[in-house]
C-alpha cells in the first residue's frame, strides 16, 4: 500500500506539469495524424496513379514516384530519434548561417515545430503506404464502373475508390496514432517537453 501511496502522492504533487505533458503529447500525435493523412493520401494516390500516354506527364510521374519511393524508405528505415536530432540541429544551424540570433530562430523553428514536422514527416511515410495498400486493396472493378459511368479517373477515385480505401485503412491508421503516441517520447532528446519529459 506505501507504493500506491507514493504514487498518489507524486500525481497529487505534480499533476500540473503531468497534465501539460499529455496535453502536448496528444496535440503532437493528432496534429502529426492529420497531417501524415493528408500528405500520405496525396502520395497513395500518386503512387497508385495510372501512367499518362504524354511522354512528358509520364516522365514526371515517374520521377515523382521515385521521389516518393525514396522518402518513404528514408523516413521508414531510420531512427525518428535521429530524424529529430537533423530536422532539429541541421535546421536550426541553417538559420544561424543568415545571422539570425537564437531568440529569433526559436521564434521561427522552436523545439515544439521541429517535433511537429518530424513526427509528421515521418507520420506520413507510414501512411503513405497504408493508404497506398487501401487503394490497391478496393476491387479494380469498382474503377472500371465508374469509369464506365462516364466519371473521369479524378472523380471516381475521390467519389468510388477513396471511400472504399479509407475504411479498408482505419484500423492501421489508428494504430499509427497510438504508434505516434509512443514515439513521442524520443522527442525529449531535444528537449521537447513532452509526457515522457514531463515524468
Amino acid at each position: 500500500m506505501s507504493f500506491l501511496n507514493d504514487v498518489l502522492n507524486i500525481f497529487i504533487k505534480y499533476y500540473p506539469q503531468l497534465l501539460t505533458g499529455v496535453g502536448n503529447t496528444l496535440l503532437i500525435a493528432l496534429t502529426s495524424t492529420v497531417a501524415g493523412l493528408a500528405l500520405g493520401l496525396l502520395t497513395g494516390v500518386v503512387r497508385t496513379a495510372p501512367m499518362s500516354k504524354n511522354p512528358v506527364l509520364r516522365a514526371l510521374h515517374k520521377l515523382l514516384n521515385a521521389i516518393i519511393a525514396i522518402y518513404v524508405e528514408i523516413f521508414r528505415g531510420t531512427p525518428m530519434m535521429v530524424q529529430s536530432l537533423i530536422f532539429y540541429y541541421a535546421i536550426f544551424n541553417l538559420f544561424k548561417r543568415t545571422g539570425m540570433s537564437v531568440t529569433e530562430i526559436n521564434r521561427v523553428w522552436s523545439l515544439f515545430i521541429s517535433g511537429l514536422v518530424t513526427v509528421s514527416l515521418n507520420s506520413t511515410a507510414y501512411l503513405a503506404e497504408v493508404l497506398r495498400g487501401g487503394i490497391l486493396a478496393v476491387d479494380a472493378g469498382q474503377m472500371e464502373a465508374a469509369r464506365c459511368l462516364g466519371m473521369s479517373y479524378w472523380r471516381a477515385m475521390r467519389r468510388v475508390v477513396l471511400p472504399q480505401a479509407v475504411r479498408n485503412i482505419l484500423p492501421a491508421m489508428c494504430n499509427e496514432f497510438v504508434t505516434i503516441i509512443k514515439e513521442t517520447s524520443v522527442l525529449g532528446m531535444v528537449g521537447i517537453v513532452e509526457l515522457m519529459f514531463q515524468a
